[in-house]
């Protein structure tokens, strides 16, 4: 650290400063880099200094440290104080090492630390020297014009600074034009400031310049700030105004008024805008078809508008106009460009349709429909096919039936007159219409309604046709009176020709009789019975009975009526109970209701009187009785408390002309609650009967026999898998396997299983736990046994009676005992020792209990035991008897009824 002398002598001072010099200049010869730090006079202990970009000089230093012990390098390159460090007016320097043990690399940066006082100090005497002069470094105006013819290089202007009185001052520029695109456009002068421009620029591609000028010692130092210079580029009349479009069509309609707008032309001029330059003026130079002028355009909008009214789109339908445009407003020395503007008249419905006659004459046959009898034809000067020229008819007058309508060909604009509902010659013979025409699209002039619409007369001549006969009215009714006899005569259908108003000539067929009851005169349409005519027989409705007729007239023209014959009601129907079967349910009721009905006409029917029919030695008097309820209807009562069962009845009943009829009623007492409970059984007296199943029942019946099916087949595989499982043989045996055979003739190869055994049993059948896997087939008083590893099965449990048995019955296999070679002695031996194993091993479990597969000893129970054998016991219990249903007390046969029915 530098220490505080007294003031020396200016040579001393002189000699200390070179000699400062040359020691740096040799560190800095050695250095990677100097760097200088500026920093104040006092810099306290831990102070942050500076920083130093390490890796500029050394990429892989590790070891980093500084030659004076006051100054302390981090890796990042900052400098910090170890201690406090007072600053005098010289320069302070250090070196930081950077080096890597690995390579033996080393490395040196040199730091000089400056009194920032005496860095203002240069700065103050510079500026205390630019302070006595004038200022010259300010932005200068300056332009040139576009397009310019040179020469080149083209001087501008010169850039000075006052600072070049006392210090040699050089000049630079930087920006577009320069470093920048458009390069080397401008340059300058080093020494002078003397600005240049090489070429010719183009307005409309460059504007303006924007340039930086600068003034530099040769040292580097910059006395000025740097100076903006903006080079402005005069604009020169140069481009031509251009039309926005080649051609411009417009549409204007016709007839419109003055000043009417038609459209607007556009142009754009690349010149600099709001100058003479880019102001334009339009104008009309030609119009074709060179008639009177009919539009005008506005100089400066370009807006095209209508001078005259007579625009009509019948004689010109379109304008072509010359348009130009000028710029510097129009004067003759302007750039001018030219277009064409084509202007299409619109139509507009200024003129009415008018009908090329003024009456028309045609003429139709009677009687006919849809039928084009006239064409009418019109003039419009209209566009064709648009909604001015389309005409639309109407009828005016003379259709008030509506017998006629006009259309519109949409391909010829003609008017269709059609009938649409027939003519009649008798009625009228001609018919005067009034029809009109007017355009779909309204008349654009303003006229009274009389001017609106054309008009023009039809006259319409009906012929005369021979229609044939008229069947009118189409039904026609006559009277008979029923059961007339067969050959009645009666008035029958009547036609008549409508042009003679008579019926001569005309001849009848009957097309439709349904029961063939009348035969119809071919000459007079009459009718005749040819059967007795019954008015209660089902297929006559309301006493009326229809047949269809033809009549046909000379020409072979024919027309179809119906004739409806009323058969007046004779009394020959006596009144009928149409129920002969009445229950009275004796427990509820003691009477029945009865009624009776007529088939004849209600003239000829109720009030009816009822009766009882006496019967020789039958006493219905004494045990019936009858009340009348009204008209049509009695009651019943029986007397004397009948028993139960079926009673015959005669009952009388009158209509109100005393033709009666006896009907034999079937009386039925029964115990019941309702007539339903006493019709479902046999015997009303002791109710005995069948019961019928609903349909709900006899699903749950199907369905309880599908659910049997079900177990029943699972019992069956479990039985078939119990069988086939395989079966293990004691060790000792275990080269013995029996061998079932299906062959039915004995062979040589037969042998008996080395496992099989007989025994004699007593009785004439065997039954046992074996039994559950099949039946043993006996032979010559013996059976078969297998003995099964595993298994339940002892001797006891397939002994029988009578006959010898081995367990290989019960697989259901043919096995012949005449040549077994094992008696019961030698089964006895086998089995003794293997059982006594197992009684032994029964009582081994940890509480001392018997082991599932513990041997029970059974007793024979002797001959003809009525329980059998254990295995065949059965949990299932006997049904209840369900006869006391049938016996039931009154009050409890409603609740009966309802179980039955469901």
């Amino acid at each position: 650290m530098a220490s505080d002398r007294p003031t020396r002598s200016r040579s001393g001072a002189l000699c200390r400063q070179l000699l400062l010099t040359l020691t740096i200049l040799t560190f800095a010869c050695d250095a990677c880099k100097k760097v200088t730090l500026h920093v104040p006079s006092k810099l306290d202990a831990g102070k942050f200094v500076g920083r130093v970009n390490l890796k500029e000089c050394f990429q892989s230093a590790n070891l980093i440290h500084s030659s004076d012990p006051d100054f302390q390098i981090l890796e990042d390159g900052s400098v910090y104080t170890t201690n406090v460090i007072l600053l005098s007016s010289e320069e302070r320097k250090f070196t930081i090492l950077l080096s890597n043990t690995d390579n033996q690399e080393e490395e040196k940066i040199l730091v000089l630390l400056q009194h920032q006082t005496k860095v203002l100090k240069k700065r103050h005497s510079r500026e205390k020297v630019l302070r006595r002069a004038k200022r010259r470094w300010a932005p200068i105006p300056c332009s040139m014009q576009e397009n310019s013819l040179g020469p080149f290089p083209l001087f501008l202007q010169q850039i000075q600074s006052d600072t070049a009185q006392n210090y040699t001052i050089f000049y630079s520029i930087r920006g577009p034009g320069v470093d920048r695109e458009p390069i080397n456009l401008f340059y300058v002068e080093r020494d002078t400031g003397n600005l240049f421009c090489t070429r010719p620029v183009d307005r409309e591609q460059y504007e303006s310049f924007e340039l930086i000028a600068f003034a530099t010692t040769p040292d580097g130092y910059t006395p000025e700030l740097p100076l903006p210079l903006v080079i402005r580029i005069e604009d020169e009349n140069d481009n031509y105004p251009i039309f926005t479009e080649t051609t411009y069509i417009f549409t204007v309609p016709e007839n419109c008024r003055v000043g009417s707008t038609v459209g607007q032309v556009c142009a754009t001029d690349k010149d600099e805008p709001d100058t003479m330059h880019t102001r334009l003026k339009y104008s009309i130079i030609e119009q074709l078809p060179a008639s009177a002028t009919l539009f005008s355009m506005h100089p400066t909008t370009g807006v095209i508008t209508t001078s005259s009214s007579q625009l009509d789109r019948e004689l010109i339908d379109k304008y072509q106009l010359k348009i130009k445009v000028q710029d510097m407003d129009g004067q003759y020395f302007g750039l001018q460009t030219t277009s064409t503007c084509i202007i299409n008249v619109e139509d507009v419905n200024d003129n009415l349709p008018t009908f090329t006659r003024t009456s028309y004459v045609t003429s139709v046959e009677e009687n006919r429909v849809d039928v084009e009898i006239l064409r009418v034809t019109v003039e419009d000067k209209d566009l064709i096919n648009t909604a001015n020229w389309r005409a639309n008819y109407t009828i005016l007058k003379g259709n008030e039936n509506g017998n006629f309508k006009i259309v519109t060909d949409p391909r010829t604009n003609e008017g269709v007159l059609y009938v649409v509902k027939p003519l009649n010659y008798e009625e009228r013979q001609q018919v005067n219409l009034q029809i009109g025409v007017v355009n779909e699209a309204p008349y654009s002039k303003e006229a009274s309604s009389r001017s609106v619409m054309s008009t023009a007369t039809v006259t319409v001549n009906v012929k005369n046709q021979d229609e044939g006969p008229e069947c009118s009215p189409a039904v026609q009714t006559v009277q008979i009176r029923e059961n007339a006899p067969p050959g009645t005569k009666s008035d029958g259908y009547k036609a008549y020709d409508p042009e003679t108003k008579s019926s001569s000539g005309i001849r009848y067929k009957k097309l439709t009789d349904p029961k063939g009851w009348v035969t119809v005169d071919e000459n007079s349409g009459s009718i005749t019975t040819f059967r007795s005519l019954d008015r209660e027989t089902e297929t006559i409705r309301g006493g009326a009975y229809n047949i269809t007729i033809l009549a046909s007239g000379k020409d072979g023209r024919t027309c179809t009526g119906t004739l409806g014959i009323i058969l007046e009601d004779v009394n020959d129907n006596g009144p009928v109970i149409p129920k002969q079967t009445v229950v009275i349910c004796k427990t509820v009721m003691s009477s029945a209701d009865i009624s009776a009905v007529d088939p004849d006409d209600p003239i000829n029917g109720p009030p009816f009187d009822f009766s009882l029919e006496s019967v020789p030695d039958a006493g219905i008097e004494r045990m019936w009785r009858l009340t009348k309820i009204n008209d049509t209807a009695a009651r019943l009562f029986y007397k004397n408390d009948l028993p139960f069962g079926p009673y015959q009845v005669p009952v009388r009943v009158r209509d109100r002309h005393g033709l009666s009829v006896v009907t034999p009623l079937k009386v039925i007492l029964c115990d019941c609650v309702t007539e339903n409970d006493c019709a479902l059984r046999t015997d009303p007296r002791t109710g005995n009967g069948e019961v019928r199943l609903g349909k709900w029942a006899i699903l749950a019946i199907l369905l309880g026999i599908a659910l049997l099916f079900c177990i029943l087949f699972t019992l069956v595989c479990g039985a078939t898998g119990t069988a086939k499982q395989p079966k293990a043989f004691p060790d000792d045996l275990a080269q013995q396997n029996l061998i079932v055979s299906n062959t039915e003739a004995p062979g040589d190869d037969k042998m008996c299983s080395t496992n099989g055994f007989t025994t004699h049993t007593v009785g004439s059948s065997a039954q046992g736990i074996c039994g559950t896997l099949g039946s043993g087939v006996k032979n010559g008083g013996q059976e078969t046994i297998e003995m099964v590893k595993g298994g339940h099965q002892t001797l006891e449990s397939c002994r029988g009676t009578g006959h010898h048995h081995t367990l290989d019955s019960c697989r259901g296999g043919h096995v012949e005992t005449d040549n077994c070679r094992y008696t019961y002695s030698e089964w006895h031996n086998f089995t003794q020792p293997r059982l006594g194993e197992k009684v032994q091993l029964c009582d081994q479990d940890d509480n001392h209990k018997h082991a599932q597969d513990y041997v029970l000893t059974y007793n024979y129970e002797g001959k003809g035991s009525v329980a059998g054998s254990i295995g065949c016991c059965s949990e299932r219990q006997e049904e209840d008897g369900l006869e006391f249903l049938d016996h039931l007390e009154p009050k409890f046969r409603t609740l009966a009824e309802a179980c039955i029915r469901r």
